[in-house]
């Protein structure tokens, strides 16, 4: 079997397919940019790695498989991918997403590069002797929006720190021994209104774009803490930079933007607003997933969907299922 990889995926985060692979398969590199080659090799192609599908993708009749080597499909235009192809994504970027939002709520709460800084030039600042108290998170309570796998791993840590942690999806369900209840996406303004942290950790969608604007800013404390690890976009940028500036707000700890580097301009803003010039803003560059254990977790978990596509058996983490002749179930 023919599986098919993009040039501009072939930068080592896919290097351990092969690896962990049970079953034969050739894989190819085809650049992307160069359609007659593309063209060519979607024609014999039975699975493909790519994170895109648009309109301009050529016809690609044999394929079975649109493996997407990460979790967001907001670059997938479904209508023009073919009907007898399945797609499928893969996760495993839960473990250090909820590591880093953790790690951004104790920052927040103890700020040790201050501490650091204050001692380094040698002010007693922050201690027993002058004071003053830093923060806990013990007993302040964090409200996530989205209660996926990245809720549910941050919910396991916040509640090991001590803190109550409460819920909303678009698919509530009963309590899980992480939270009481996941709510309905109707209470999100009844959880903005507890939440001394709120987590944002679900995909966007038509639905989800502007979830959270000024009348949803309004019903934070002033004191909250918004944390966006999902999409920029799911919260109105210029909303959110006037109440991290005018103190509406808490302040905001933000790994996903509105802008994002492009070839002619790799060190581009990441908002059309200077989130830099706030000092109540922690920013990161879309790295909170991005750690050590994510490549061999995720490569392992591709390479087990080629293997069960190539032995007909279900499929993980089907997003669409294909209408081609051999059927390929989800997985139980």
């Amino acid at each position: 079997m023919i599986l098919l990889i993009k040039k501009t995926d072939n930068d080592g985060r896919l290097d351990l397919i092969p690896q962990f692979l049970e079953t034969s398969w050739k894989i190819e590199i085809v650049d992307a940019a160069a359609p007659k080659a593309l063209a060519t090799a979607l024609r014999t192609a039975d699975a493909m790695l790519s994170m895109n599908w648009q309109s301009s993708m050529p016809a690609a009749p044999r394929l079975k498989l649109l493996q997407l080597p990460g979790a967001g499909t907001d670059d997938i235009d479904f209508s023009t991918v073919p009907p007898h192809t399945t797609v499928c994504n893969v996760y495993e970027h839960e473990i250090g997403i909820a590591e880093y939002v953790l790690a951004g709520m104790l920052q927040w709460t103890i700020g040790l590069p201050k501490l650091d800084a204050a001692l380094r030039r040698g002010d007693w600042w922050g201690s027993a002797l002058c004071g003053p108290w830093h923060g806990e998170l013990h007993g302040q309570t964090l409200g996530i929006v989205g209660y996926g796998r990245i809720g549910r791993e941050t919910a396991r840590r916040a509640l090991a720190f001590g803190m109550h942690v409460i819920a909303c999806s678009r698919t509530p369900r009963g309590a899980d021994g992480l939270v009481e209840r996941v709510e309905p996406m109707s209470a999100l303004e009844a959880l903005l209104g507890q939440a001394d942290f709120v987590l944002m950790a679900l995909p966007l969608e038509p639905a989800t774009q502007g979830l959270i604007g000024p009348a949803q800013l309004a019903r934070m404390k002033p004191t909250s803490v918004l944390i966006n690890v999902a999409r920029g976009a799911l919260i109105d940028e210029a909303a959110l930079f006037a109440a991290c500036r005018e103190r509406r707000i808490g302040g905001a700890i933000l790994d996903t933007w509105y802008r994002y580097p492009a070839p002619e301009d790799p060190h581009g803003e990441p908002s059309a607003f200077p989130f830099r010039a706030l000092d109540n803003v922690i920013m990161t560059p879309h790295a909170s997933g991005w750690t050590e254990g994510l490549r061999p977790r995720r490569n392992r978990v591709i390479a087990e969907n080629l293997d069960r596509l190539a032995r007909g058996e279900p499929l993980r983490n089907v997003v669409r299922h294909g209408a081609h002749g051999m059927q390929i179930a989800a997985e139980p």
